[in-house]
């Protein structure tokens, strides 16, 4: 009992990771009087480099604790896998590819718009409603 504990809570502090920044900092940090696109680009580069790897600390924790509370073979691991799979395809494909462009604007290049970030806020939409289901389901 004690590790679904500590299940619940990783979950739900992921939840609120992810939350924080990519529902509210992304946006807000140029709203912030002297921030220029630019600047705001690198900021989000750094900030989102930094959340996917505590999203990974967070993931494999949880990978760890659902076997450890025995429930690896239930359908709370749907609930997990999911989330995880897409934290993958945001380290391998859409990390990279946004930074690319952040580094393509930052050296003065005008490029077109992108579907990028709105794949990426999906992504983060998906994840976050499942982690919120499997949060509860634990409870």
């Amino acid at each position: 009992m004690q590790y679904e504990s500590y299940l619940v809570l990783i979950i739900f502090v992921w939840v609120g990771f992810v939350s924080a920044i990519s529902f509210m900092e992304a946006w807000l940090k140029f709203r912030a009087p002297g921030v220029t696109l630019p600047i705001g680009l690198s900021i989000g580069r750094l900030i989102f480099s930094g959340l996917n790897k505590v999203e990974w600390f967070f993931g494999l924790a949880s990978m760890l604790l659902l076997f450890l509370t025995n429930r690896f073979g239930d359908s709370s691991a749907y609930f997990l896998f999911i989330p995880i799979l897409i934290l993958l395809l945001q380290t391998v494909w859409l990390l990279p590819a946004m930074n690319k462009r952040v580094n393509l604007i930052m050296a003065g290049n005008e490029l077109p718009k992108s579907t990028l970030h709105f794949y990426y806020i999906g992504a983060e939409l998906v994840k976050v409603v499942l982690l919120l289901i499997l949060g509860v389901k634990l409870l």
